[in-house]
Order: C-alpha cells, then sequence, then structure tokens
C-alpha cells in the first residue's frame, strides 16, 4: 500500500469513530481532484452554458454527501462510489436550473 492510501485509511478511520468537521475537511480536500476530473468531463458535455466553477460546486456538494454516507467497512473503494454521487450531484443540480430536459 503506498503511503497515500495509508493516509486516506488513515483518514477514513478517524472520520468514521469521530466523525470529526476537521477531518471531514480533509478527505474533501484529498478526494476535490475527483470533482474537477467529473466536473471537467460534465463541462464538455454542457458546454458554455454552465461555467466550470458552477459545475465544480455542484460537485462539491456531492462529494461532502458521499463523504457522510460512505462505509468504509462495505469493502468498495470510495472514488468508485464518489464518483457516482458527485456525477449525479451535478446533473439533479444543473436539472434544478430547469434549462436540461428530464429523460
Amino acid at each position: 500500500m503506498s503511503s497515500a492510501s495509508n493516509k486516506q485509511l488513515e483518514l477514513w478511520r478517524q472520520y468514521t469513530d469521530t466523525k470529526n468537521p476537521a477531518i471531514k475537511e480533509q478527505l474533501i480536500i484529498e478526494y476535490s481532484n475527483i470533482v474537477k476530473y467529473i466536473a471537467g468531463r460534465l463541462s464538455i458535455y454542457f458546454g458554455s452554458n454552465v461555467e466550470y466553477d458552477d459545475l465544480i460546486g455542484y460537485g462539491i456538494f456531492g462529494l461532502i454527501d458521499a463523504i457522510e454516507k460512505f462505509d468504509i467497512n462495505k469493502g468498495v473503494k470510495f472514488e468508485t462510489y464518489a464518483s457516482l454521487r458527485i456525477r449525479g450531484s451535478i446533473i439533479d443540480s444543473i436539472r434544478e436550473l430547469d434549462w436540461v430536459p428530464s429523460p
């Protein structure tokens, strides 16, 4: 295991045990690159209709939700779980703006 994944695992253990907001903030920072990646991919789809920074903001809400609901004991990679939550959060937020038609 790399030192980065050891650090992440330790953060998860601490957060699971304490729900400490400072640790939650560290997890948000640790995984913010996932939000940037997904926002970048979706910005290609949405084009100039939505600002990239807005997509990042919507994605951060999804990341926070994923951190709060993630169960480390289920054996699922957080990155996989969070990616779905982040993408869904961005799309839901855009739909609330009422210009993207619902499928």
